[in-house]
């Protein structure tokens, strides 16, 4: 799992112990157990645990009681709550109610009123005095580059291209009107509206040697990284939302659409126009043909076509015998 330093980007503005979590979340709180005192200081996934942090848990995962050490669980779910192995746990009403409470108390975030940056005007484009930008590195005219964003050696950033909660690596170009580590799309269906939306606290990677065209959004991780892997190529239009991780060797044409969650392997091919529903996983050498749309899983090395996707032979087929019978 890719590291980074969330305070970078996102200030901590309050301090909160265990022992005083279930005052956040009061509202909503049905009962808690917390037998270990700490001082929160993060968030963590079930990809990445990280010392003193909460986890947020809507099913029992196993995990050694070493994994847990100084984490505290906020959960939904009572049998999960009923299980004496996790010592430090609040059970919830909604749990994307407690996420949204506890993260806006803990984190100074881009979508919050208390959200602050300093930015220097250099050949005319905004920079955060908190950001580093190697010398090598050409930024052209009316860019904004936000704080914590770390753009490394001989890298391109086009006109109007906006980068924040962002770590770019060597040899990128980033073409014009392209925006990297916007919010994610994340939200309660039933409770829609801004004030409502999950507060996105991960970043963007983007490996080495990428290209990136025009007009690109790609969101930050809502917890942890959205990762794009090295020399991959991306064409204009594109949307990568949050949590996606796309392996090396990536070819994206124009227009394509992936939802949040997705895990590309590497040395994939996708045609324009692809849509990409969220949590699935597709694996190494796969070819998508344009248009298609990809609902499940894909195996390594298939190549799928249609909607929804299916072998491309199989596809082909199905045309054939449509058209035979006057469809």
């Amino acid at each position: 799992m890719l590291q980074f330093s969330r305070s970078k980007f996102f200030i901590k503005q309050n301090s909160l112990n265990s022992n005083d979590l279930q005052n956040v979340v009061k509202n909503n709180l049905i009962n808690q157990r917390v037998k270990t005192n700490f001082e929160i200081n993060e968030v963590s996934s079930l990809l990445n645990l990280r010392d003193n942090s909460i986890l947020f848990l809507d099913k029992d995962v196993q995990f050694t009681k070493s994994e847990l050490n100084n984490v505290i669980i906020i959960t939904n779910d009572e049998k999960l709550f009923n299980i004496k192995k996790f010592q430090n746990i609040i059970l919830v009403k909604k749990l994307n109610d407690a996420f949204i409470e506890v993260i806006n108390y803990l984190f100074s975030h881009e979508d919050s009123l208390s959200y602050e940056d300093e930015f220097k005007y250099l050949n005319n484009s905004y920079i955060s005095k908190n950001a580093i930008i190697d010398n090598s590195s050409k930024i052209l005219n009316n860019c904004v580059i936000g704080k914590g964003v770390e753009i490394g050696k001989n890298c391109i950033i086009k006109n109007n291209v906006v980068i924040k909660n962002s770590i770019i690596k060597d040899n990128v170009v980033i073409c014009d009107n392209t925006s990297i580590g916007t919010t994610g799309f994340g939200f309660d269906s039933n409770k829609r509206g801004s004030s409502n939306l999950n507060p996105q606290i991960g970043i963007v990677v983007i490996d080495d040697n990428v290209h990136i065209g025009s007009s690109c959004t790609i969101d930050r991780g809502k917890i942890d990284a959205t990762y794009i892997g090295k020399n991959s190529m991306i064409d204009n239009m594109v949307h990568i939302a949050h949590n996606v991780l796309i392996g090396n060797n990536a070819c994206i044409a124009a227009q394509t659409g992936i939802s949040g969650s997705v895990t590309i392997g590497e040395n994939v091919t996708i045609g324009g126009q692809v849509g990409f529903a969220g949590h699935i996983s597709i694996g190494n050498n796969v070819v998508v043909a344009a248009k298609s749309g990809v609902t499940k899983n894909i195996k390594d090395n298939s190549v799928v076509a249609g909607f929804p996707a299916i072998d491309i032979k199989e596809w082909k087929k199905k045309i054939i015998k449509e058209r035979k019978n006057g469809h």
